[in-house]
């Protein structure tokens, strides 16, 4: 195929090139200077910048300049200027006689390679330089081999693409800017189709899919944390029983610690009081001295009817040997009288100090939890008063969850109201009632509820029921509170967001469970 090339000595005619070179296939003319300013002007443009367009009838071809060198058959080696499908153009130091012919290769850089394109060419024009430096011959293509014309198209549908000639590219399936072919039959076009592979719709599903699950966890954390009462505090509690010693003394062992479970009258520990003691031998040494002085007396006037020896008090003052006289029967029998009515007495007191000392030994109030016991270590003195151990209740209705309303949101909570409570490291809420509010706490005291929270000021304590029996373990444990209005969206929000926590909590769990690996590793 040979380029059409009209001399009719039209200057406006131009052939189109890529990026703005001046013609040097067509007329055989010499161009005008204006022309020869213009091109100059234009070779500061990047090739590939611009692509000039003019009618099929005029120019079949593009002109396109990759780094290339004319090589003749005599040997002599020109510099290219441009290549097309139907010509060349180059640069020579001597002119070239009009309508010439030559043999020559095309030697075109592909990268590290040099492509080699026989042709046979005859010179069209030749113009000299406007620097007056040599001079540009034009060549019309007359006869090459078809596989080297196919290189050749190749190399300039490259070129017009703007991708870098290589040997890679040009082996190809396709080549650039190469139209498919249209399938001519309807067979042929679903057979192209089947042979497509299928389109990653799983992917996009997937996608959509992960997108939808995030914004319904925002909505769900967004609902939870702006429309549902929240509470400034709350945690899980239950009725707590303080143990305190009944007197002074010292503790017993006991072997009891937090956390111990204990059955109703088990014994838990025991004061010792010496002092309780001592009265009670005291008490005890007393009756029976006045009994033994009254068995005497009555011995004494069974046997003789005059004078008989008396003791003069019913016990010794500070331990001393008590005194005697002689008195009339008449005087002892009233004396007898006397040391019934102080052994009696002494025995009333025997009872009293033997009920406070029974006091002593401590027994469990009921089936609790031991929250706290102080340690019976070394003889641990104690006062009276002085807490020994604290018991939580653990019966199904006694743990419940006491949380602190701020006085502005005690108007949207009433009794029976549901409540969501988060436990946690556990996935998935638990529903709760409101049993009651308050503006202070109950008189049973609760355990798991430290005091200096209960001060803040303009709050209301409110205690929630479980729906699900809460362990006992958990009592004294912080808890996220939500109170709602509507079941049913406050319901949706909590498991959403629960799940969301349950999943960030589990990547957590496995992204720390590899970096103690990783650490393990590296240590060892």
């Amino acid at each position: 195929m040979t380029d059409y090339f009209a001399d009719n000595g039209s200057d406006k005619r131009n052939e189109p090139t890529l990026g703005g070179h001046e013609p040097t296939l067509g007329s055989g003319h010499q161009t005008s200077q204006p022309s020869r300013a213009r091109a100059a002007e234009q070779k500061t443009t990047p090739p590939g910048e611009a692509v000039e367009h003019e009618r099929r009838d005029e120019r079949r071809y593009i002109r396109v300049s990759p780094p290339f060198t004319v090589k003749l058959d005599d040997g002599n080696s020109f510099t290219g200027s441009d290549v097309s499908q139907g010509g060349f153009a180059l640069y020579s130091e001597r002119p070239f006689r009009l309508e010439a012919r030559i043999k020559a290769s095309l030697l075109i850089m592909a990268g590290n390679t040099e492509l080699i394109v026989p042709v046979v060419a005859e010179c069209r024009r030749c113009t000299e330089e406007a620097s007056g430096n040599g001079y540009k011959a034009a060549f019309e293509i007359i006869d090459m081999e078809t596989s080297h014309h196919e290189l050749l198209r190749r190399i300039i549908r490259a070129c017009l693409s703007g991708r870098q000639i290589s040997v890679e590219g040009l082996l190809e399936g396709e080549d650039a800017q190469t139209p498919r072919r249209r399938q001519s039959s309807q067979g042929s076009t679903q057979a192209a189709a089947a042979q497509r592979p299928p389109k990653p719709m799983g992917r996009y599903i997937a996608l959509f899919v992960a997108f939808g699950v995030l914004m319904l966890a925002l909505a769900a954390t967004a609902y939870r944390n702006f429309m549902l009462i929240e509470p400034s505090f709350a945690a899980v509690t239950a009725p707590r029983i303080d143990i305190r010693a009944p007197g002074p003394g010292i503790l017993m062992e006991h072997g009891l610690t937090a956390g111990d479970r204990v059955e109703r009258d088990e014994k838990l520990t025991r004061v010792k009081n010496t002092d309780l003691e001592s009265d009670l031998i005291l008490a005890k040494a007393a009756q029976s001295y006045n009994s033994q002085l009254i068995d005497n007396l009555d011995e004494s006037l069974a046997s003789s009817t005059q004078e008989v020896s008396v003791a003069n008090a019913s016990q010794p003052s500070s331990g001393e040997t008590s005194s005697f006289e002689t008195v009339s029967p008449a005087v002892a029998k009233t004396r007898i009288q006397q040391f019934k009515t102080a052994r009696d007495f002494q025995s009333s007191r025997i009872t009293a100090l033997e009920s406070r000392q029974s006091k002593n030994d401590i027994y469990s109030p009921c089936n609790c939890l031991v929250a706290w016991a102080l340690s019976s270590a070394d003889g641990t003195y104690i006062n009276e008063s002085e807490r020994i151990m604290t018991l939580i209740r653990t019966g199904e209705d006694d743990i419940m969850v006491e949380a602190l309303v701020h006085m502005d949101d005690i108007d949207n909570i009433d009794p029976n109201q549901q409540a969501y409570i988060s436990l946690p490291n556990v996935s998935g809420p638990v529903n709760a009632r409101v049993r009651s509010v308050a503006l202070d706490i109950e008189r049973q005291p609760r355990a798991g509820f430290p005091s200096w929270v209960r001060q803040q000021q303009n709050v209301a304590s409110v205690l929630l029921v479980p729906e699900e029996p809460l362990p006992a373990t958990r009592v004294g444990t912080p808890v996220d509170v939500r109170f709602t209005e509507d079941p049913f969206l406050g319901a949706t929000a909590e498991w959403v967001w629960q799940g969301a926590r349950s999943v960030i909590q589990f990547g957590e769990g496995i992204y720390d469970s590899l970096a103690g690996d990783a650490d393990t590793a590296q240590a060892g």
